[in-house]
């Protein structure tokens, strides 16, 4: 069973929906024992991170979150469930993240042209630069994902297995261990976002 946090950020109708598209087992719960039976985890979000970290830290579910992927669950962050993974954000002000990969989250004004809109929205191919990653293990270099950002993670060279071209190299997907992290959205990314979503859904747990 898979479950996707539910902690009051992000669209989880249309994420359960493509992982039940693929014949997941798949629960929406904020429920600790649930998550804690769970095979894998989801962590979504939209919306500002200084919000979505103070939901996740007053339900708890931060704590539950660090404790199972300590036990080497596989965990995947998408969007800004992503950029919560990472030490820092800089959304704002400066907020604390869940410390899961190294690196921090920044405007993506600091990087691309002053010409290119902000966010980024839209189809954009990845480009994995050489590294291999069982989350990418049924797609191919250059297939396109959905995006929609205004920042994105940066100091986590060590952690990236993709970036997409949007005046720079943004940051799309990063790895570490047993944590996942998607900029983009697979839920809205057709054919290649379910075949990522079910490269997820068969991992197994670390040990």
């Amino acid at each position: 069973m898979l479950a996707i946090i539910d902690y009051g950020v992000g669209n989880l109708f249309s994420l359960r929906s493509s992982l039940e598209a693929i014949g997941a087992d798949v629960t929406v719960t904020a429920d600790v024992e649930t998550i804690k039976k769970a095979d894998q985890i989801i962590l979504p979000g939209v919306g500002a991170f200084e919000d979505a970290a103070r939901k996740l830290r007053e339900s708890g579910l931060d704590i539950i979150i660090k404790e199972e992927c300590a036990a080497g669950k596989p965990l995947m962050g998408i969007c800004l469930g992503m950029q919560m993974l990472f030490e820092k954000s800089y959304e704002y002000g400066e907020h604390d993240g869940l410390g899961l990969i190294k690196g921090s989250v920044r405007p993506i004004s600091e990087v691309i042209p002053e010409d290119l809109k902000i966010p980024h929205i839209g189809w954009n191919g990845l480009c994995f630069g050489g590294k291999e990653s069982p989350l990418f293990k049924y797609i191919k270099d250059g297939d396109y994902v959905y995006f929609v950002h205004s920042y994105s993670a940066r100091d986590c060279e060590d952690s990236v297995i993709a970036t997409s071209e949007y005046g720079a190299a943004l940051t799309a997907a990063v790895a570490d261990k047993n944590v996942f992290g998607c900029q983009f959205h697979p839920e809205k990314s057709g054919d290649v976002g379910l075949s990522i979503l079910r490269a997820f859904v068969e991992m197994e747990a670390q040990k």
